[in-house]
This record gives C-alpha cells, sequence and structure tokens, in this order.
C-alpha cells in the first residue's frame, strides 16, 4: 500500500470517528481503512474527547485491536442495538448496494450493519463502481461439507466460482466461524442485489453472501485531487 493510499484511508477513517458521540453503542468494521478508524477512536478514548464507548467487533482482526487500544467491548447478544456502525467495502455501486467480504469476515459485518441504526461505509474512490462483481467477486461463506455442492448450484447459475484458497498457509481461506469460502462471478455483473440474495441464501450450505443490500445510510469517500486530500459524503439515493 503506498504512502498516498494510507494518508486516504486515514483521511476517511478520521472523518467517520467525528460522527461517534460518547455513551454510543458502536459496531466496529473490520480491513485497513477500518483498522485505521479504530484506532483513531482510540486516540479520542485516550485523550478524554469521548467516553462510555462501547464496541461490538466484526471479526477477530478488529477484537484484538480494539482490545490492544482498550476499547471496551461487547458481544452482539448482549446490545438491545447498536447505535453507529462503520466498515469499509469491496464495491459500492450508485444505488448503495456493496460487496463485502474480501476479508472473509461479511458474516458478522452484516449482522453487526443489521442491527446498526445508522451504517456509514468508509471508502476510497477505487471502491466505487458502475455495477457489481464486474471486477471484484462475490463471497459466500459456506459450511465445510457443502462447498463442493453449492459451487455446483452457482455454475448452474452461471457464475464461474472458486473456493478461496489462503495466501500463507497450505489449503482454502477458513473464517472465524469455521467455514470456507466460495468467490463467484455473475456474468455481466449485478444489478438486481436485493433478488440474487434471497436467491443465494435459499441454497443449502450457505451461511450469508457479501452482497449488503439496504443497509448503508452514507458512504463516506476519500480521494486524492490537485488541491489534496479531501473526503465527500455520499447519502443514499432513497434517503433515510
Amino acid at each position: 500500500m503506498s504512502d498516498l493510499q494510507i494518508r486516504i484511508k486515514q483521511a476517511v477513517a478520521k472523518a467517520a470517528v467525528e460522527q461517534i458521540r460518547s455513551g454510543m453503542v458502536l459496531g466496529l468494521g473490520s480491513g485497513s481503512t477500518a483498522a485505521l478508524m479504530i484506532e483513531a477512536l482510540g486516540e479520542k478514548l485516550r485523550q478524554g474527547q469521548l467516553e462510555n464507548v462501547t464496541a461490538v467487533p466484526t471479526s477477530f482482526q478488529s477484537q484484538v485491536l480494539a482490545s490492544r487500544l482498550g476499547i471496551p467491548l461487547v458481544d452482539l447478544n448482549h446490545v438491545e442495538a447498536i447505535d453507529l456502525a462503520i466498515d469499509g467495502a469491496d464495491e459500492v455501486d450508485p444505488g448503495f448496494q456493496l460487496i463485502k467480504g474480501g476479508g472473509a469476515c461479511h458474516v458478522q459485518e452484516k449482522l453487526v450493519a443489521s442491527a446498526a441504526r445508522r451504517f456509514v461505509v468508509v471508502v476510497d474512490a477505487s471502491k466505487l463502481v458502475d455495477r457489481l462483481n464486474l471486477d471484484f467477486l462475490l463471497p459466500m461463506e459456506v459450511l465445510p461439507g457443502a462447498w463442493a455442492l453449492v459451487r455446483r448450484r452457482l455454475q448452474s447459475m452461471g457464475a464461474e466460482c472458486e473456493l478461496r484458497i489462503a495466501q500463507r498457509k497450505a489449503g482454502p481461506v477458513v473464517t472465524d466461524q469455521g467455514n470456507l469460502v466460495l468467490d463467484a462471478r455473475f456474468p455481466g455483473g449485478i444489478g438486481d442485489g436485493a433478488a440474487l440474495e434471497r436467491q443465494l441464501n435459499s441454497i443449502p450450505g450457505v451461511v450469508e453472501n457479501g452482497l449488503f443490500v439496504n443497509l448503508a445510510d452514507q458512504v463516506l469517500v476519500g480521494e486524492a485531487t490537485e488541491e489534496g486530500i479531501h473526503v465527500r459524503t455520499l447519502a443514499r439515493p432513497d434517503g433515510p
């Protein structure tokens, strides 16, 4: 990751943290931009600019980082609602449909986003696309004993599909829940995400897919221009 990319991610992470207020229950996302957001939150707590904040992590990664920074954590089962969830995305289309799951954390990420009163997405401008899934594969978490069956079903729908293989270990990627990940590309990309989401989750063996539809309330986009690094705010087209 270049120094410019890091500075863009830092800018958008800090902009998201400005929306946090004392006494909130937060959803802490996963990934590189979310990690910078967690670090910025930890600094505000350390300086006393925020207090009485508790957080629900979306992955082992965010749990470990938040614990190291002294951010109080709580299990999702022990909160009635989340005031604000902040997370990244792998793709965002004009209708605020997202693809998430590049880090194989999308099951817990979707649980936290769906429990949040507000869900703010933090990305750099490269994540904005006209249509989902033309470039980034759609992740699906599947039961280990069903991955081949699910892959055949996806292939029967016309999708190209592959089991995600780990980079620095022998064998497949294993999620925090102990499942496997299939990555799929659908012909022509994804237009009606809501319909496809229902179809995918009806396949036996699929735990959850990486389509996030009608969940994001706001997208903060970091980008570099001739004037410097800026963060622009996008509101959902149908506006809550």
